[in-house]
C-alpha cells in the first residue's frame, strides 16, 4: 500500500513539474503581509516563508499554520540566518549560515520536513566551491541539483548533486547581478531577484533571468525578466517562487527599513517596523 502511494505521489509530482511554465508577461493578482522577511517557496497547497530565524507555513488565503521558530536546535553547525528556500517532495530546502554586516560563515544546505517543519538533516558546504555567502537556493527538479546562490559575490551560481551530496560545479553569471537575494530553477532557466535597486532614491529592484541547460557551459548571459515597479515602496526585494499549481510568480519584499550591508539598522520615514509583503503576479502571457 505504501509503495502504491508513493507511486501516485511521484506521478502527480511529475506532472505538476511538466505543467509547470515561465510566462513572459505577468499581471499583479494581490499582495499578503506575512511575517517572515527572507524567502518563499510553495507547493500544490500552501506557501513556506522564510525569516531570519524562523520558518512559516501558511495556506494559499495567507492564514498561518504553523511555525518553527527554533529551526537551527539541531544543526552541527552555529546559524543566525536563512536565506531563500525551496519545497519540493514535501521537504524544505533553506540555505543557511552565520551572517553579520556582509560575512559568512557556516554554509550548508539543510533540509526540513514540510508537514511539520521540523530539521531532518543538512548538506555541508565545501570549500572548493569558492562560495562565501549563500543568500538563497533554488531545486532543480528535473535533474536533481540544488543551486546556492552569493550575495557578497554575486558572479557565481553553485549547484550541488542531491544524490551524492557533493559539490558539482558552478556556473558563471554574465554580467553578475548586484545583491542577488533569491534563485528558483524553472525549465532549465534560473530567476534572479537582485535588491540592485537604492530604496534611498525610490530605484526599482529587478528580477533576472540565465538559461543553464547545459552544465558543462562555464557562463551564461544574464538579462532583465522583470521591473519591479508594482512595489508599493522601493526597499529590500528577497526571495521568488513560481506557484507549482496556478503559475504565479511569487515575490517576497520588505519596505520601511534602511539596510546597512544586509543589516537591517533603522527605519525611514513614516515607518516604525518593517513590513514584510508576498506579491503575487498571475500569468497573462
Amino acid at each position: 500500500m505504501k509503495k502504491l502511494y508513493l507511486i501516485i505521489t511521484l506521478l502527480l509530482l511529475s506532472h505538476l513539474l511538466i505543467s509547470q511554465t515561465l510566462g513572459s508577461e505577468y499581471k499583479l493578482k494581490k499582495i499578503i503581509e506575512v511575517d517572515g522577511r527572507q524567502g518563499i517557496a510553495a507547493d500544490e497547497n500552501y506557501y513556506y516563508v522564510s525569516c531570519s530565524k524562523i520558518l512559516y507555513k501558511y495556506d494559499k488565503n495567507g492564514n498561518l499554520m504553523l511555525k518553527n521558530d527554533n529551526p537551527f536546535v539541531s544543526l552541527e553547525k552555529e546559524a543566525n540566518h536563512i536565506g531563500d528556500i525551496d519545497v519540493w517532495n514535501d521537504e524544505i530546502y533553506a540555505g543557511i549560515e552565520i551572517f553579520e554586516f556582509g560575512v559568512s560563515k557556516n554554509i550548508q544546505i539543510a533540509i526540513y520536513d514540510a508537514a511539520t517543519l521540523n530539521y531532518k538533516y543538512s548538506i555541508a558546504w565545501q570549500a572548493e566551491s569558492g562560495q562565501t555567502e549563500v543568500c538563497g537556493l533554488a531545486v532543480d527538479r528535473s535533474r536533481n541539483m540544488v543551486w546556492m546562490a552569493d550575495w557578497t559575490k554575486g558572479r557565481y551560481l553553485y549547484r550541488y548533486n542531491l544524490e551524492t551530496k557533493q559539490y558539482e560545479g558552478k556556473i558563471h553569471l554574465r554580467p553578475d547581478p548586484q545583491y542577488v537575494q533569491g534563485i528558483y530553477c524553472i525549465n532549465n532557466k534560473i530567476l534572479i531577484s537582485a535588491d540592485d535597486g537604492y530604496a534611498d532614491f525610490d530605484e526599482t529592484d529587478n528580477i533576472y533571468i540565465c538559461d543553464v541547460s547545459d552544465i558543462s557551459n562555464t557562463a551564461t548571459y544574464v538579462s532583465l525578466f522583470k521591473e519591479m515597479k508594482e512595489f508599493i515602496r522601493s526597499g529590500e526585494i528577497e526571495g521568488l517562487s513560481i506557484d507549482l499549481v496556478t503559475n504565479d510568480l511569487l515575490i517576497l519584499t520588505n519596505r520601511g527599513t534602511r539596510i546597512d550591508r544586509g543589516m537591517p539598522t533603522g527605519f525611514y520615514d513614516g515607518y516604525d517596523k518593517e513590513i514584510h509583503e508576498l506579491y503575487i503576479f498571475q500569468k497573462i502571457k
